[in-house]
């Protein structure tokens, strides 16, 4: 199995690391992995916005699974990609990926369905955001 991990973090080379000591695995590779996952994968100059680059690397070496760790990749909708493309990939949607990519998102749905959260507001103008904070302090 050919596994392709995408990001360049910490929880990125845990995941290439673990998943090289599979019997399953032949081969992973990381896009673009860091100086750790070297050691445990190739890594392959792509970055993780750039989801054509990634699909079309994947459709090049046959990848058997991709594994995201980064938000970014989601929110842009990968995953929706890869799977029109009938490549596996782990990890949610675009739209459900906006539950962890967009905080004003998440608290929206929340408030709309009632679910317990703290209070919140947004702002798309500095001096309300500021009048808010003022009057909060009074």
């Amino acid at each position: 199995m050919k596994i392709l991990v995408i990001g360049s973090g910490g929880r990125e080379h845990c995941l290439a690391w673990k998943l090289s000591k599979s019997l399953q695995v032949e081969k992973v590779y990381c896009a673009p992995g860091n100086g750790g996952t070297s050691a445990v994968a190739e890594n392959v100059n792509i970055n993780p916005g750039d989801i054509a680059g990634l699909l079309a690397f994947a459709l090049k070496e046959k990848i058997d699974l991709t594994v995201v760790g980064p938000e970014m990749p989601l929110v842009f909708g990968i995953v929706d990609k890869f799977v029109e493309n009938g490549l596996n990939i782990f990890g949610p949607c675009k739209e459900l990926a906006m539950l962890e990519g967009s905080k004003v998102f998440a608290k929206q749905l929340m408030k709309k369905y009632r679910i317990p959260t703290a209070a919140f507001e947004t702002f798309n103008d500095a001096d309300k955001a500021q009048r808010c904070t003022d009057r909060d302090k009074s």
